[in-house]
């Protein structure tokens, strides 16, 4: 067996685990955030939305509403005033990652990984084809990946594709586990969330 297959089976055992246990923890936290969503604005729970996945694929991505209805399927920075779309718990979902949980079912089901490139959204071509021209479009998207622990929204798409890229060549189950602490630091320090 190969390396690279011995790697690909590790990584998505390690995803299994991991996402089971998590969605076990979170089972009763869930069902509140549900809940929350449902009573404070108007629309479903969940949104989701048309990601790009590995090979360039077009998956649907789960995410807990932190948006109005209305809001333009766009990436949040072109959004002229991002504030404006959230609903009355969007911001504290978004700087919290819990909108991000659902994603938990794309792990499960082999559209994500837990450590991988965010996912582009579908009409993201700019993203889309400076990874692909860079090989990244080879990998699983993640949850969180080296881009988000470096910067996240913050960072221009030329930027962000260039530590996908890092990732590509420095993938390993020891670098995905750095880039698992360094993301849950993150998201109990709020860092790299505009909105």
């Amino acid at each position: 067996m190969s390396e690279k297959m011995s790697y690909s089976i590790a990584k998505r055992t390690f995803d299994l685990i991991v996402a089971g246990v998590v969605a076990l923890i979170f089972a009763i936290p869930v069902i509140f955030i549900a809940a929350a969503v449902k009573l404070t604005s108007r629309g479903p729970v969940f949104y989701w939305s048309d990601r790009v996945g590995r090979g360039n694929r077009i998956f649907s991505m789960p995410k807990f509403r932190s948006m109005r209805t209305d809001t333009p399927a766009v990436a949040t920075h072109l959004l002229g005033d991002a504030k404006s779309y959230l609903t009355p718990i969007g911001s504290f979902l978004r700087r919290s990652s819990l909108d991000e949980l659902p994603q938990l079912w794309s792990i499960l089901r082999g559209d994500m990984s837990l450590v991988g490139p965010r996912p582009a959204l579908f009409n993201q071509q700019d993203l889309i084809e400076l990874r692909t021209a860079c090989g990244v479009e080879t990998l699983v998207p993640g949850l969180t990946g080296w881009a988000q622990v470096n910067g996240r929204d913050e960072l221009p798409i030329p930027a962000k594709v260039k530590l996908d890229q890092e990732y590509l060549q420095r993938r390993s189950l020891v670098f995905d586990f750095r880039i698992l602490v360094l993301t849950a630091l993150k998201v109990v320090r709020g860092e790299g969330v505009n909105h």
